[in-house]
């Protein structure tokens, strides 16, 4: 049975920088695309970073330049550093594993429980 676990968040100050980490179990890592989403309080869950099984990566705009996704496939691990954090980075952070089919990214049913950032101002 495969099982994502997503570690790292926490409590700061607008300016800081966090690192989010996705452990993935039971299942062949580097086979597999993986993603972060983020739902914030009462909004929708939004796509934030990819990582293609190739390594090529893809961000939100309006985190590009600030987050940065890799991966670790002999870890089978993402993980997700965020510096210059805003509080408008405040959400719950989801793993997931998925599949790139015509150019997007489709998470498949492999999702992490979250893990949530705070950003104070």
């Amino acid at each position: 049975q495969v099982q994502v676990m997503e570690s790292g968040g926490g409590l700061v100050q607008a300016g800081e920088s966090l690192t989010l980490s996705c452990r993935v179990s039971g299942s062949i890592f580097a086979n597999n695309d993986a993603g972060w989403y983020r739902q914030p309080p009462g909004k929708q869950r939004d796509l934030v970073a990819t990582v293609a099984r190739g390594g090529t990566t893809d961000y939100l705009d309006s985190v590009k330049g600030r987050f940065n996704i890799s991966r670790d496939n002999p870890k089978n691990t993402v993980y997700l550093r965020m510096n210059s954090l805003k509080p408008e980075d405040t959400a719950v952070y989801y793993c997931t594993l998925g599949n790139f089919i015509g150019g997007n990214y489709y998470p498949d049913s492999r999702w992490g429980q979250g893990t949530q950032v705070t950003v104070s101002s």
